[in-house]
């Protein structure tokens, strides 16, 4: 799967993370996980694209460069 913002990289901010699991069932490409109660982002598969920021509804990822 091509990147789609390069230089963009998910961020959790895990003070706000609930475990919810949204992000994790929207990721294209399958790249987010919970860990320890947390969603946790494998910058080697992430693709950049944004879809977990739009669906958290805790507001605790954000792409960062």
């Amino acid at each position: 799967m091509k990147r789609v913002r390069e230089n963009m990289t998910a961020i959790v901010e895990e003070e706000k993370c609930t475990a919810c699991e949204t992000c994790v069932d929207e990721c294209p490409a399958v790249a987010i996980t919970i860990n320890d109660g947390k969603a946790k982002v494998d910058k080697e598969l992430c693709v950049d694209c944004g879809s977990c920021v739009d669906v958290c509804p805790s507001e605790a990822i954000r792409l960062d460069q």
